[in-house]
This record gives structure tokens, C-alpha cells and sequence, in this order.
């Protein structure tokens, strides 16, 4: 004999869907799609309101450990943190933007490698220092930037902290997708080491190093082009045809 399956909680999915598209605050979307999700599945108010305090009473430092790095780095930001980061490279003749990037592209493996993830990152090392230095050293080379190059050189600095952390933390033998994919084969009946696992993520990670750093080599001769070309064409706005600087 079957018993029926209620439905009603899958509710909660339907709310979030149609809270997201009609852009409503996410706070207040979550909670009420977890309100109505208990009411669906018959919970009493009492185990409801329970359940709320109890994941509240959980992750309530989460918050502190995300906003207190972002205060801290706004901080250093507001004090010139940027300003001396491009200084600082531009001191370095030989730096490239494509130098730069590939440096950091193998030291962001490397660490990720060794569970080090939390070295590298957006708010953390891409906004305040490393796009930056990316700009500060193509300035150097070809004096002021358009727009278009900084907002390309910002989102080089951004791939390039994605591809060493996605493809290193892969070499990390104690990383979730190890641990995930360890745990799916041995209930397969397929019996692997952890080790193993990570050490097949070596051949991937030297290969993402190479693939995407020779695209960071390409940025280098994509920038010169295009610098030396607005270069050219400003140039020529600025002195019209057949106008000469003699004086009759």
C-alpha cells in the first residue's frame, strides 16, 4: 500500500522563483518561502518560530566574518591603498599587465594547491591591488587609459583569480569536490583514494596555467595595438589635413 506524497511544501520553490523575478528583497523572499514551506507541511507556529531562532543562533557571526574584511579593505582603499599599489608597479620598467597577471595566475594555484584559498579573491586582492597594478604598469607603457582598457584589464585581473583558484583548489586533496566525488564512487562500488583523486587535478591545473596564460601574453600585444592605434587616431584629430604649423 502507497502512501501519498504531499506536495505542498515544494510551494517554497514557486515563492523564491517569483519573489527573485519580481526583484523583492532576497531577505524577505527566503523567509517567507520558509514560513510557507513549514505551513505546507503542517508544522505548528511554535516549531516554525524554533526552527527560525535555531539557524539564526547558528549563523549570526556570518555576517561579521564577511563584512569585517570589506571594512578593513575599504579602509586601506580610502587611506591610498590603489594609489600606492600603481605607484609601486610603476617603478617596475619591465612589468606588463600580461607579466603581472600570469605572476599572480601561478602564485594563485599554488596557494589554492595547498588550501590557501582565502589568500587571493575579488574584494580582497583583485579590486585593491591586483587590477591596479595591471593598470598602473600598461599606463607606464602607453601613458593615460580609455576606459574600454581599464574595464578590460579589470576583468583580466578578475579571470585570472577565478582560473587559479578553480583549477587549483582541485590539487587541494581535503576540497569539498574531492571529498564529494570520493564519497559518489565508493557508493558506486568503485573504490579510489582521496590522494589519487587529487593528484589526476595536476595535468588540469598545468594546462588551464598554460591556456590562460598565453592568453595573458596576448593581452600584452592586444593592449599595444590598441593603445599605439587611439594613439594614431588622436593625432590626427588633432591636426587637420593640409595645415602645417609655418607662418606665411
Amino acid at each position: 500500500m502507497q502512501s501519498t506524497v504531499n506536495l505542498w511544501p515544494l510551494i517554497g520553490v514557486a515563492v523564491i522563483i517569483v519573489g527573485f523575478v519580481l526583484r523583492f528583497n532576497p531577505m524577505l523572499i527566503v523567509a517567507a518561502a520558509a514560513i510557507i514551506t513549514a505551513l505546507a507541511a503542517h508544522f505548528p507556529p511554535e516549531k516554525i518560530l524554533a526552527a527560525i531562532g535555531s539557524g539564526f543562533i547558528k549563523t549570526r557571526n556570518i555576517p561579521l566574518i564577511i563584512l569585517l574584511p570589506l571594512a578593513v579593505i575599504g579602509l586601506l582603499e580610502r587611506h591610498g591603498l590603489r594609489e600606492r599599489a600603481q605607484a609601486w608597479i610603476s617603478g617596475i620598467k619591465a612589468a606588463t599587465a600580461g607579466r603581472l597577471l600570469i605572476l599572480y595566475l601561478l602564485v594563485r594555484e599554488l596557494t589554492a594547491a595547498v588550501g590557501l584559498t582565502g589568500l587571493g579573491g575579488h574584494p580582497q586582492m583583485v579590486r585593491p591591488l591586483i587590477a591596479p597594478m595591471a593598470e598602473g604598469a600598461t599606463e607606464t607603457r602607453f601613458g593615460k587609459l580609455t576606459d574600454s582598457v581599464r574595464y578590460k584589464l579589470r576583468a583580466y585581473s578578475a579571470a585570472t583569480d577565478n582560473v587559479g583558484l578553480f583549477f587549483g583548489e582541485d590539487i587541494f586533496v581535503a576540497f569539498g569536490a574531492i571529498v564529494l566525488m570520493v564519497t559518489f564512487l565508493r557508493e558506486a562500488g568503485i573504490e579510489v583514494e582521496p590522494m589519487h583523486v587529487a593528484v589526476w587535478g595536476i595535468p588540469t591545473a598545468i594546462c588551464a596555467f598554460l591556456v590562460h596564460g598565453f592568453r595573458l601574453w596576448l593581452l600584452d600585444r592586444s593592449l599595444e595595438r590598441e593603445m599605439r592605434g587611439n594613439a594614431t587616431a588622436s593625432s590626427s584629430t588633432t591636426t587637420p589635413p593640409g595645415v602645417t604649423g609655418d607662418k606665411a
